[in-house]
């Protein structure tokens, strides 16, 4: 997550049915294979993977060939999607998986999260590495397991573009170039949906997973409705403090004005080690991780394969 006001995040912490059915609502994802993913993007030897170092130079090189061997296809002429910050070589890895139906495969649905974290912090017992394990290799590792499934399913009639960013904690660097981009280049956007911080449960909340932005779309009532069941609730902390801006869904929403949205199980009020030093591997629940993607799957599944766009917008800025 982008970094915020050192006040603000004190204060985090302490504070109709759709017609279209999904192959199967079965665990798909084992906590394994997330777990997996964590451990190699959170590792010390990548040094935290801070935008322009060997560690995220690392990560992008694991996560492109992890793409390839699910299936997925570069996007552009390789996976990397080059971009500067100053005079550094920065990357986004893009991969995409094309819908079956001849005419919804030109609407794109933007599977993203942020492969980048900070690097160094503040030491605890001598370790200063900022390993990022929550913030933010949980997503990375959700939106590569999904990959994963389409990749091998081949049943989205519209097309899934996986977008894993670089130099969001600078700014939201990656994606607002990715956004532009494809702003430029007319993509179709269909919706956008961002996995940050997804490493921990909630507790004594009856929803699994919010959404930024919860009044902007009626994305989580259709991702409830797809579901049958209350998987998506309302953040009061996300909404108190705008989370909607502060990861890179926002930078989609705001050349495209469309439905742009990330999914969190974390508002900062249960992990206390956001851009922290213990932000380790051995501090996330892996069989909640397993479950929530497994869960959100079928969401994606139906909303890749509704004949029309279903999701909308309530309001725009």
């Amino acid at each position: 997550m982008k970094k915020l006001f050192p006040l603000v995040v004190l204060l985090l912490i302490l504070g109709c049915k759709s017609s279209v059915k999904t192959e199967s609502k079965s665990i798909t994802i084992s906590s394994a294979e997330v777990k997996e993913v964590v451990m190699y993007l959170a590792s010390d030897k990548n040094q935290g993977r801070n935008t322009g170092s060997d560690g995220i130079n690392a990560s992008a090189t694991y996560i492109e060939n992890q793409l390839k061997t699910f299936g997925v296809k570069p996007y552009y002429d390789t996976y990397r999607d080059n971009f500067k910050v100053g005079e550094m070589d920065a990357f986004n890895v893009v991969g995409f998986i094309e819908g079956t139906d001849t005419t919804l495969k030109n609407e794109v649905i933007v599977l993203g999260a942020h492969y980048d974290h900070i690097g160094y912090a503040k030491a605890i017992e001598n370790d200063s590495i900022a390993n990022g394990a929550n913030d933010n290799a949980a997503g990375t590792s959700a939106v590569m397991a999904i990959a994963k499934y389409f990749a091998t399913k081949k049943n989205n009639k519209r097309s899934i573009m996986i977008a894993l960013f670089s130099a969001e904690e600078m700014g939201l660097l990656g994606s607002k170039h990715l956004a532009q981009r494809l702003k430029s280049e007319n993509l179709n956007l269909y919706t956008m949906i961002n996995f940050e911080m997804i490493g921990v449960p909630f507790k004594d909340r009856d929803y699994t997973a919010f959404v930024t932005g919860f009044e902007k779309s009626n994305i989580a009532q259709k991702m409830n409705e797809y579901l049958g069941s209350n998987f998506i609730g309302f953040s009061e902390i996300a909404k108190k403090y705008n989370l909607f801006r502060q990861s890179d869904n926002y930078a989609f929403y705001k050349e495209f004005k469309l439905p742009c949205h990330t999914v969190s199980s974390c508002d900062l009020s249960n992990y206390d080690y956001y851009h922290h030093a213990d932000d380790e591997i051995d501090k996330l629940d892996y069989e909640h991780m397993a479950s929530l993607i497994n869960a959100v799957i079928p969401a994606i599944e139906t909303m890749s394969n509704t004949e029309t766009k279903e999701i909308i917008m309530y309001e725009a800025d």
